[in-house]
């Protein structure tokens, strides 16, 4: 057998298109051969692949690849190419690291016993299947046409159990390197003054360190500097932890002692809008420590706790967050618990509201707890900290949904063992995003403001009647009485502290859906220090030619009062409040509903809903 390239244990020799043949001329070029060298250097430019010790053979006189085939594995770490192949350099590469992938996921150990059996179609099929699913997003040359375009879910083992109980289907039959033959060979390691290599780990090991490289190339940081503990920790979760892992690898982590110091941050804290978690370089925690605490600030920004917070204390609501996500952490077993964080075995299994409920008993005790941040200040923040390499941000929501759904599901099919049922049901609810406010908007006008519905009648002759004069037929027309009472009032928060983008932004929202559900006109009072009754509008003149008045303090009772006594509003008419929360204690004595920006509260617990502008 002919071996070249790769840590090779046997001399590199070529065995076609050679260069010197009689009398010292250049033989013709081989396009074969050429091709191959070429997909040869894209595989070995991969540095996962490069770790893993290997020879190629590509000998006539060799003959396990079989005719339809490129490539065959062997347990001895050979890869088995066609002599006399003729394909692009980018196949070649694909069927390369097809053959590697086989090697690297131990699918052809190497052994030293004679007898080793052979794996059958289903195995064969099953592994074949796993390399291709993970060569799509790891992509390397060409996929060839004829594979399929998706693959099922599960390891080798549950796919090759699955298919000798079901059958094995007939497009996953043949889709290794080699044809309509098998592709992975197992034969006795025969390098008796060598131990058998373990090409599992070395994988492993190289794919980690790659990933850590291109991880610290997207940061800006320089490959191979000197790792700080906090950044072990997160390249952790990435490489061993696929629940939190999608996550760890789109935060940022922070490290500045001086915005710490200015901020009051002891240990750490987190921005879930800007997808930072900022620590204390100063702080002295083992490598198991600092997963915790990075694990304790990932779960709280993709859990949204606060967004999540509503009229809540910020600072207890953060507190209860703490218990819950704590408890969660250690029944995981993920890294080790500080000494000082909030944890308390008898709150296993509630919710974060349920926690606040009971910690709201006891004030005083519960003012002089601690945080990641500190004593009685949370860490979970709402703006993202100035420092100087702040990034621009965006609404992250997608990027946690997204995150949390796809690590449950990688964590699961790991076996990596069981989940808090809590955390569990968080992150399945996380995976149907609420419905959008508008939308909700849109549902509660369908509830309580009623659409014109038209009576019959003979005394208004209907429009077909002309084509069959002799035929009585009834029209439809529209009551005063049924037009007057399909109608709506809004009082709108006109004070110093409303945005004009959001007044415009709910307008339009309000003028679309009563326009569409035949709303002929609602009725509009402005308020700030006092109320100005805009009388009733149309749809159009409320999407686009209303002049705000006022532009003062925030008094919205009155406006609220002026409806409600007003002898020309329908007496089941609802009411809508549009403002930005700074506002008095309001009494509202018909159903009602409110629209406030995305993150503000109102200073009163709300009776009716509550629909939040994004």
């Amino acid at each position: 057998m002919t071996t070249t390239g790769g840590k090779g244990r046997k001399g590199a020799k070529s065995g076609k298109g050679a260069k010197g043949g009689k009398h010292g001329q250049h033989t013709k070029p081989d396009p074969a051969a050429e091709a191959y060298a070429a997909g040869r250097a894209k595989v070995r430019q991969n540095p996962a692949f490069a770790a893993l010790e290997q020879e190629f053979c590509r000998s006539d006189e060799c003959g396990l690849c079989p005719r339809t085939g490129l490539v065959v594995i062997d347990s001895n770490g050979v890869l088995h190419a066609h002599p006399t192949r003729l394909a692009e350099p980018a196949e070649w590469a694909w069927a390369l690291a097809h053959g590697l992938l086989h090697l690297g996921f131990g699918h052809v150990p190497a052994a030293t016993a004679d007898d080793r059996e052979q794996p059958d179609e289903h195995d064969l099929a099953a592994r074949c299947v796993v390399v291709n699913r993970f060569l799509q997003t790891v992509p390397i040359g060409h996929t060839p046409e004829h594979l399929p375009a998706g693959y099922p879910g599960g390891d080798e083992e549950q796919l090759a159990t699955r298919w000798r109980r079901d059958g094995l289907p007939a497009a996953y039959r043949h889709c290794g390197t080699a044809g309509t033959g098998p592709d992975q060979y197992l034969r006795p390691w025969r390098h008796w003054n060598d131990p058998a290599p373990d090409w599992q780990t070395a994988f492993a090991a190289a794919l980690t360190r790659s990933v850590s490289a291109a991880m610290d190339t997207a940061g800006g940081r320089e490959p191979g500097t000197l790792r700080r503990p906090w950044d072990l920790a997160l390249n952790w979760f990435i490489s061993a932890y696929p629940l939190l892992g999608g996550l760890a690898a789109g935060l940022t982590v922070v490290a500045d002692a001086e915005l710490s110091r200015a901020r009051g941050i002891s240990i750490a804290a987190v921005s879930a809008r800007a997808g930072e978690i900022y620590i204390n370089p100063l702080r002295t925690f083992t490598d198991e420590q600092w997963r915790f605490i990075l694990a304790h600030e990932m779960l709280h920004a993709a859990l949204r706790h606060g967004e999540r917070r509503g009229p809540r204390d910020p600072f207890l609501h953060n507190v209860a967050a703490d218990y819950v996500v704590n408890g969660w952490l250690v029944e995981m077993a993920v890294g080790e618990m500080p000494e000082g964080l909030l944890h308390d075995p008898q709150l296993r299994g509630l919710s974060v509201e349920e926690v606040y409920d009971r910690i709201t008993a006891d004030l005083r005790r519960t003012r002089r707890l601690a945080t990641l941040c500190g004593k009685g200040v949370g860490d979970i923040l709402g703006e993202p900290l100035p420092h100087g390499a702040a990034r621009p941000y965006t609404d992250l929501d997608a990027f946690y949904r997204r995150g949390l759904v796809q690590g449950l599901d990688l964590h699961r099919a790991g076996d990596r063992g069981l989940l808090p049922a809590g955390l569990v049901e968080e992150i399945r609810a996380l995976a149907h995003p609420p419905v959008p406010w508008d939308a909700k908007l849109a549902r509660w006008f369908d509830e309580y403001v009623p659409r014109p519905e038209p009576v019959r009648t003979y005394g208004r002759p209907a429009r077909r009647q002309a084509a069959t004069p002799d035929i009585p037929r009834a029209g439809r027309y529209f009551p005063p009485e049924e037009v007057a009472r399909c109608t709506f009032g809004v009082v709108l928060d006109t004070s110093g502290s409303m945005d004009r983008a959001l007044l415009g932004k709910a307008l339009g929202a309000i003028a679309s859906y009563a326009e569409a559900r035949d709303v002929p006109a609602a009725r509009v009072v402005f308020c700030d220090a006092a109320p100005y009754d805009a009388g009733y509008l149309p749809p159009t003149e409320i999407a686009g030619r209303v002049r705000v008045r006022g532009r003062g303090g925030t008094e919205l009772q009155p406006g609220i009062d002026l409806l409600q006594r007003a002898e020309d509003f329908p007496p089941g008419a609802p009411v809508l409040v549009i403002t930005d929360g700074w506002c008095d204690t309001l009494r509202i004595r018909r159903e009602h509903a409110f629209l406030i920006p995305q993150g503000a509260s109102l200073p009163f617990t709300p009776v009716g809903p509550v629909f939040r502008l994004a």
